[in-house]
């Protein structure tokens, strides 16, 4: 029985009417989309347009981070799949948020005769600006299933100074 050859999907794009403008232009509009890729994802460990291996040392270690408002809190919520509360730390200012931690994975496969061991690990520390002036001592944090929130109440005179706009 023959084997199947595995195929990849391709992104098509459509065609374009082509002009001597657009021919020059085209290398300049390569260079541009490799550029917006990588500083997309700063922190990956390689650009998305380089071959995916498949290899856990290629995983992003930075995590993905919402900062926005939500009533009278500032929530900051941040995807840490894989982690345990014990490898985060945060630090909060009274303008300002630092999310850090280390990321640990080992994966151990035992058969009868194959054995295989990958590890793979990385530190990350990402900060932010707070939208509002907050109440430090007041913050709280929660941990669960790979999701962190931070809720922080904002001041009383931070609550005071916004305003609706109403739109005519």
């Amino acid at each position: 029985m023959a084997k199947k050859e595995k195929k990849e999907l391709v992104k098509a794009e459509p065609a374009k009417a082509l002009t001597p403008f657009h021919e020059m232009e085209r290398p300049f509009q390569e260079i541009e989309k490799r550029f917006e890729d990588f500083f997309r994802r700063p922190f990956s460990l390689m650009p998305s347009w380089w071959p995916r291996l498949g290899l856990p040392e290629m995983e992003e270690i930075s995590p993905s981070v919402d900062v926005f408002t939500e009533g009278d809190d500032v929530v900051v919520k941040a995807e840490l799949p894989g982690m345990q509360k014990e490898d985060i730390d945060v630090s909060l200012t009274e303008d300002a948020i630092t999310i850090s931690g280390e990321k640990k994975k080992e994966e151990k496969v035992e058969k009868k005769d194959y054995y295989s061991l990958e590890r793979s690990y990385g530190s990350f520390k990402r900060s932010f600006s707070l939208p509002a002036e907050v109440q430090t001592e007041k913050a709280s944090a929660k941990f669960k299933d790979g999701i962190l929130e931070i809720r922080i109440p904002k001041t009383e005179e931070a609550k005071q100074k916004e305003k609706k706009i109403p739109i005519e």
